[in-house]
């Protein structure tokens, strides 16, 4: 019998093993087309494919090249690096929703759409160093719920918006011309603040104006007029900046705080449900039993009786007679003023048999039967 266990277990263990083994297999395949000279993204690349290099191609991420990337939809890295790609167009990679590593670095990208990153809600790092890029909207990080690097050297940026990433533990943004005005006050802030590394902060310098060329842009001060200028709306996990450079810019600051509070709000309605919930059932919790009190309480006082006692009887008699025997407290009269005196006492008197006087006997009615 022994024997057979110990068979049926390695047999178990053995099936793991090999179920590992092919999920593994499964789970990563790769594909290298580096330096093939491809002008557009190959369309005959096995749909498993889950880790594909295309770099130093020809490759411009046009819509034919996006709608090949979306058949790709098991990518869990892809690499572009140095090819032509010059515009990210809006959802370019939205069905690549288990895609962790997008690097693009070493092409000429100038421009980024907002809806660019839409449906990578899985992505941890993306690459965008070395192109050129001279301003990104905050909004097109929205997606990326799962951020943790963010690498921006070396394109032209010289003023960067704080990003709403959550989970963003690095960026790096070294090698752009930094214009270290009041502009730039709100991403300091962020950057002290938060959680976020800046990587290579020694070399991530001011490159105007020249008097601050000296400072990287998480050392660099500040006169006092640019905190009455820009200040900042920081909370303890959401830092959101107000600027004045243009109306449009506003804007976008204003939709953002409208948006958040909206999350905010869909994130919280749960907790109200619950609250609502067990509010109502503590009400009629309480109404019950306020309504069946009442009806214990009785059913209780109707069992409270008891006989009393001899010298209780005495006692109650004397203490409600005032002991008309004693005579301390009979004045010394004559026998018809002292029956009188009598009679008016004992007739307060209730004929007692024993028991405590019930509150619901009618007393009028009994003295008028005695």
């Amino acid at each position: 019998m022994k024997t057979i266990s110990i068979t049926i277990l390695f047999w178990l263990l053995s099936m793991l093993l090999l179920s590992d083994e092919s999920q593994t297999s499964k789970t990563e395949v790769k594909c290298n087309l580096t330096a093939k000279n491809y002008s557009l993204i190959p369309a005959n690349i096995s749909k498993n494919v889950t880790i594909l290099d295309l770099s130093y191609n020809q490759i411009t991420l046009n819509i034919t090249d996006t709608r090949v990337l979306q058949t790709y939809f098991l990518l869990s890295e892809l690499y572009l690096i140095e090819n032509k790609a010059t515009i990210l167009l809006n959802n370019s990679f939205s069905s690549l929703s288990n895609l962790e590593i997008l690097n693009i670095c070493r092409n000429s990208i100038h421009t980024i759409q907002q809806g660019a990153f839409t449906g990578l809600h899985k992505l941890k790092k993306l690459y965008l160093c070395q192109n050129k890029i001279v301003q990104l909207n905050p909004d097109t990080f929205l997606p990326l719920k799962n951020l943790i690097l963010l690498n921006l050297h070396g394109n032209l940026i010289s003023y960067f918006d704080v990003p709403q990433l959550f989970y963003l533990e690095f960026i790096i943004l070294y090698g752009n011309p930094w214009n270290c005005s009041c502009s730039l006050l709100n991403l300091q802030n962020w950057l002290k603040t938060s959680n976020v590394t800046l990587e290579n902060e020694n070399i991530t310098m001011c490159s105007y104006p020249d008097i601050l060329k000296c400072y990287n842009i998480k050392t660099v001060p500040y006169k006092a007029e640019c905190y009455s200028k820009f200040p900042s709306f920081i909370t303890e996990d959401l830092h959101i900046p107000f600027q004045s450079i243009s109306n449009s810019t506003f804007n976008n600051s204003l939709n953002n705080l409208t948006r958040n509070s909206e999350h905010e709000s869909h994130g919280k309605s749960w907790a109200f449900l619950v609250g609502v919930v067990v509010t109502v059932v503590m009400t009629s919790l309480l109404i019950s039993i306020a309504i069946k009190c009442p009806v214990w309480y009785n059913f209780l006082l109707s069992y409270n009786h008891h006989r009393l006692e001899e010298h209780e009887t005495e006692t109650y008699e004397d203490g409600f007679t005032g002991n008309p025997s004693s005579p301390s407290q009979i004045p010394d009269t004559n026998s018809e003023e002292t029956a009188v005196i009598f009679e008016q006492l004992h007739s307060f008197v209730v004929y007692d048999d024993g028991f405590i006087e019930d509150k619901y006997i009618d007393t009028h009615e009994l003295r008028e039967e005695n």
